[in-house]
């Protein structure tokens, strides 16, 4: 994909109105990346810097080709117009309230997203350990009945087909 992208960041290098960048999440960009919620790579985001989406289409040169020909100034609170009735409401809203209120609601829905991510780890760690101990018992059982005599089972099931001249 780095190619494809490469080169998707050469054609928009003189767009005055579209970015097309990519941030190394393992040095220099570690910050801004964890700042926008990246959490494996390589990850897409588009949209406004300050309310980053993510991208979900496709990954070749064409598919980001297309969707990049796609994007523009979104609804922000610079970008009014583009805004759809509900969102403007919104907006106002948000505009009307003072920072350090505003901060306080960043941070609160900041730390529901991360309970929401804490509570899925958990999850996952607790099927994780499901499929851990199903395997083992599988393979537990699985040699129980390999050790009952099945191997020998076998060769003799063999062998008597042999003799009776079945095989």
């Amino acid at each position: 994909m780095k190619p494809d992208w490469d080169k998707l960041m050469k054609e928009y290098a003189s767009s005055s109105s579209i970015l097309i960048a990519d941030v190394d999440c393992t040095a220099g960009g570690k910050s801004k990346c964890e700042e926008v919620g990246i959490k494996g790579y390589p990850t897409i985001k588009y949209g406004d810097p300050d309310d980053l989406q993510d991208y979900s289409g496709g990954r070749s040169f064409e598919d980001l080709q297309k969707f990049a020909k796609g994007l523009g100034p979104m609804c922000s609170p610079a970008n009014r117009d583009l805004c759809s009735d509900e969102k403007k409401k919104q907006l106002d809203e948000y505009m009307t309230l003072d920072a350090s209120k505003r901060e306080s609601m960043i941070k609160e829905k900041e730390s529901q997203i991360e309970k929401l991510e804490s509570d899925f780890k958990t999850f996952v760690d607790g099927l994780q350990k499901q499929y851990q101990e199903g395997s083992d018992k599988k393979d537990k059982d699985v040699e129980a009945i390999k050790s009952s005599g099945l191997g020998l089972l076998k060769a003799v099931h063999s062998y008597a087909k042999k003799q009776k001249g079945e095989l």
